[in-house]
């Protein structure tokens, strides 16, 4: 009989992304990335705090690794700035910016934990964006490798587990807020972009698995998939059909991507009878198909579970996009994903909700794990899952999280059935190891084992407190999370 529970060598650990931790946007010859210019925009319509403090993890990391290290981490996911790196996107390297990578990265290994390296989490350099767009232009895929080859080279003997660009399955999503798009682009004609924007990134991830694969000793790679499971509203026909549609174009898409080289035929069929498919060129999927453009394993960033109820084609074909509550007050999304004749996401009414509506659901992890591994039979590692809420600082400097200890040992106990039922699962690297800026609700939207004391408007000097699930968070990883009470 296989042992049950979590394997000796498993990866505990947490994970951020460099615009929403590290600050110093425009210190030591960084420039600004796209998200410096989004969030900046956020924080004059709703008030949302800027990227260029954050976390101000740039100044603080030699402590934010020792609390790593006394919770215990084994690993830690972060991800390199590209405009820190290259400030224009490509030629002189910014040597004061790679330093910090290297610093980053020595002061992880000299504590024993294994860095997770994500090579690109939103943040496009501006210059890119300005000179042709960025994403939205072929171009960005040549600029992209030459970026990426260089640090995978820089690094090839100190990073050994690399994932490529987070949550393209949410860029296509949220588009406006992962990504820099130009206001007459948003008439709702010109959403075949967000594919294109995606077939762009799997030119690019492809890319970066090869260069893993020829560079990196040892070396692991995968993508970082914002992944939701997704359940039929009820058992009627329609329903349980739309809960399909949903998931081929939702999940399946860029899994079959990553895994099989080519786009789901259920997905690719319905965006080119709208006009919404990408423009493949000649040799690109032989590209995306290349073995050792396949990835080696899933990153999954899970927070939430999904509900897709039947939607009539009224024969307008007008589709609406994820809606998103800006509030932080149960209820007040601003509505759901519809496609006409394909599916519509709904409330699922069995489920409670975060304080932005996002369903609260452990056994969505379970489910989702072994649902992916036994399609594709792929090793698997949670890259994110965590519980955004607002936390109250005590008088005497607690932060008493009881609900995020409650969140987190449900989505373990999950990942632990899971893998009791044969899921191959290398790590567990919830969201996110101090707070960090939230991509659509500024810092109030707390994620973090450890608070970080300032405001939206006042960064005060980023004080850091352990929370309670900091501490509870140490015994899981004493116990190899055997103890999770």
């Amino acid at each position: 009989m296989k042992e049950k529970g979590f394997p000796k060598d498993f990866l505990w650990g947490a994970s951020t992304s460099a615009y929403q931790v590290e600050g110093a946007t425009y210190e030591d010859g960084k420039k600004a990335s796209q998200q410096d210019v989004i969030n900046k925009d956020s924080y004059e319509k709703f008030g949302f705090a800027t990227a260029e403090i954050a976390s101000d993890q740039y100044h603080h990391y030699k402590e934010d690794v020792a609390m790593m290290k006394e919770m215990g981490f084994s690993a830690y996911r972060f991800s390199i700035a590209w405009s820190r790196v290259f400030p224009d996107g490509t030629g002189e390297v910014n040597e004061k910016g790679i330093q910090y990578y290297r610093d980053l990265i020595k002061e992880l290994k000299d504590n024993g934990i294994e860095p997770i390296v994500t090579l690109y989490h939103y943040d496009c350099p501006w210059t890119l964006v300005e000179k042709y767009g960025g994403w939205l232009d072929r171009q960005i895929v040549k600029d992209f490798e030459y970026y990426a080859r260089y640090i995978i080279n820089e690094f090839k003997d100190q990073v050994k587990i690399w994932t490529t660009i987070n949550e393209q399955s949410i860029i296509v999503q949220y588009w406006t807020q992962k990504c820099y798009i130009p206001e007459e682009l948003l008439d709702g004609k010109h959403d075949q972009l967000r594919y294109q924007i995606n077939h762009h990134m799997n030119l690019a991830q492809a890319i970066a698995n090869k260069l893993v694969h020829e560079l990196v000793p040892g070396g692991i790679v995968g993508a970082p998939l914002g992944y939701s499971c997704i359940y039929p509203l009820s058992a009627k026909p329609e329903d349980v059909m739309a809960m399909q549609n949903a998931q081929a174009l939702r999940n399946d898409y860029y899994t079959d991507i990553y895994f099989k080289g080519i786009y789901n035929k259920a997905a690719q069929t319905y965006l080119e009878e709208h006009g919404l498919a990408p423009i493949i060129e000649e040799g690109d999927m032989e590209l995306i198909s290349d073995p050792k453009a396949i990835s080696d394993f899933l990153a999954i960033n899970y927070y939430a579970s999904e509900c897709a109820k039947w939607c009539e084609d009224d024969g307008s074909h007008t589709m609406r996009w994820s809606g998103v509550n800006r509030s932080g007050k149960k209820g007040e999304i601003d509505g759901f994903e519809t496609h006409p004749g394909f599916y519509q996401m709904c409330k699922n009414p069995l489920l409670d909700t975060t304080d932005w509506d996002w369903a609260i659901d452990p056994i969505g992890m379970e489910y989702l794990l072994r649902d992916l591994y036994n399609r594709y039979n792929k090793p698997l590692m949670i890259t994110e899952n965590g519980l955004g809420a607002y936390d109250t600082l005590t008088a005497d400097g607690k932060v008493h999280d009881d609900y995020r200890i409650e969140y987190l040992r449900g989505h373990i106990a999950a990942c632990k059935r899971a893998i009791d039922k044969g899921v191959e699962l290398l790590a567990y690297c919830p969201w996110s190891s101090v707070d960090l800026l939230s991509t659509s609700n500024g810092v109030k939207k707390r994620y973090g084992f450890v608070y970080i004391d300032r405001t939206d408007d006042d960064p005060k000097e980023c004080k850091r407190i352990r929370k309670d699930s900091f501490y509870w968070y140490k015994k899981v990883i004493e116990s190899n999370g055997e103890e999770l009470e």
